[in-house]
């Protein structure tokens, strides 16, 4: 399914910048990124914002991606939205426990631009 309104949770500025750069080259899909995992947490419960599907970083600080899946599961209204896990994480372990917790897909960062952009088709409109 074609998502329009895409949330990237991800610490590093730079990837969500390069996230966006990919996203805008291939679809008209809305784009919002926050680099703090607790403020996104927030904003999803107050329904500041209301993504079709959340790209999912799992190496931040304050809380770590796991835990804020977690915590989206948790909500009745936020359970829905499909969670993609993005890290750099390859390992299986990792991609079992996210898929355990809810998660909808785990995919690893690719190394470049062209990668991201045929990751990104997948999931959004043109």
């Amino acid at each position: 399914m074609p998502y329009k309104n895409i949330l990237q949770i991800d610490d590093d500025s730079d990837d969500c910048e390069l996230f966006m750069e990919a996203l805008e080259a291939i679809s008209t899909a809305l784009y919002t990124s926050i680099n703090n995992p607790l403020e996104a947490l927030r904003k999803l419960i107050e329904k500041e914002i209301q993504p079709d599907i959340i790209f999912l970083d799992l190496n931040m600080p304050i809380m770590s991606g796991m835990e804020l899946l977690r915590e989206l599961k948790k909500k009745d209204f936020l359970k829905n939205i499909p969670v993609i896990i993005f890290s750099t994480s390859e390992l299986d372990e990792i991609k079992r426990e996210a898929k355990d917790r809810g998660a909808f897909d785990f995919i690893s960062k690719p190394n470049n631009f062209n990668e991201l952009k045929v990751i990104l088709r997948k999931y959004t409109v043109e």
